[in-house]
C-alpha cells in the first residue's frame, strides 16, 4: 500500500535518496557485489548501471531524437552512425520505433502518455544498464497504455534485473517472478513477506499478506515479519 517506503527503497539502490535532506541510510545496499553506500562509489557510474523510471513520464522538453541522443553523447558516444544505430535499437526494444521513426525531430511532448513512458524506458536503455528501477510506471497511464508497458516490462526482464514498485497486486502477479510485501508497522515500512510470486499469492505465510490479497482492510501495526530464504 501507499506510504510504506517502497519508493524510498528504490531510491536507496541508486542513491537518489542522498538528494533528500536529513535522510540517513544504514547498513549495506548491494548491487551485484558492490556496496553502493561505500565511500568512493562513483555516482555517475552507479546511475548509469542502475536506470530508473518514475511514476509519471518525464521526457526532456526536447525532440524524441534528442531525448535519446543527449545521454549517449554525455557518456562518450559521439559518432553519428553509432548514435543513430543506438537510437533505433532502443526505440525498437520498447516497441516505439515504428510509431515514431518518421517524426524523430518532433517534440517528445507530442507523444501520448504511454508513448512518453516507453520513450523514458528507451532513454534509460541507451546507457546499457544492468538494473532497471520502475516506480509505479503504469500509475499515470490509461488501461490500454498500461497493458502495453506491462508487456514491455515482461519482455525486458529477460535481459535486465527489474525492480518494480506497485500497489496493484494483480499487476504484480502478472509481472513478477519474486515479490516482497511491504507494510507499515506504525513506525515505518517493514517487509512482512517475500518469496516467489506464485507461492506468495497462492500460499501466503503472513496474515497481513493473506488479508491484503483478499482485499480485507488491515490496520497499521502488522505482526512481526517473516521472510522466506
Amino acid at each position: 500500500p501507499s506510504g510504506c517506503g517502497k519508493s524510498t527503497v528504490l531510491q536507496c539502490l541508486n542513491r537518489l535518496i542522498d538528494l533528500i535532506p536529513g535522510v540517513a541510510v544504514h547498513g549495506q545496499v548491494l548491487v551485484g557485489d558492490i556496496d553502493v553506500r561505500a565511500p568512493g562509489v562513483d555516482l555517475t557510474a552507479l546511475r548509469t548501471r542502475v536506470g530508473m523510471i518514475f511514476q509519471r513520464p518525464n521526457p526532456f522538453p526536447l525532440s524524441i531524437r534528442r531525448n535519446l541522443e543527449l545521454p549517449l553523447r554525455e557518456h562518450g558516444t559521439r559518432a553519428r552512425s553509432l548514435v543513430e544505430a543506438m537510437i533505433e535499437r532502443c526505440l525498437r526494444a520498447v516497441g516505439l520505433w515504428d510509431e515514431v521513426k518518421d517524426r524523430l525531430n518532433v517534440s517528445a511532448a507530442s507523444l501520448s502518455g504511454g508513448q512518453q513512458q516507453r520513450l523514458c524506458l528507451a532513454r534509460a536503455l541507451t546507457l546499457r544498464p544492468q538494473v532497471l528501477l520502475l516506480d509505479e510506471p503504469c500509475s499515470a497511464l490509461d488501461p490500454i497504455a498500461a497493458g502495453v508497458v506491462e508487456d514491455l516490462i515482461v519482455s525486458l526482464k529477460g535481459f535486465y534485473t527489474v525492480v518494480m514498485v506497485t500497489h496493484d497486486l494483480a499487476q504484480a502477479r502478472r509481472i513478477a517472478d519474486r515479490v516482497a510485501i511491504v507494510w507499515s508497522d506504525g513506525r515505518g515500512g517493514t517487509i512482512v513477506e517475500q518469496g516467489p510470486a506464485a507461492e506468495v499469492f497462492t500460499q501466503p505465510r503472513h496474515p497481513v499478506t493473506a488479508a491484503y490479497i483478499r482485499g480485507v482492510r488491515v490496520a497499521s501495526g502488522a505482526p512481526a515479519p517473516i521472510t522466506s530464504p
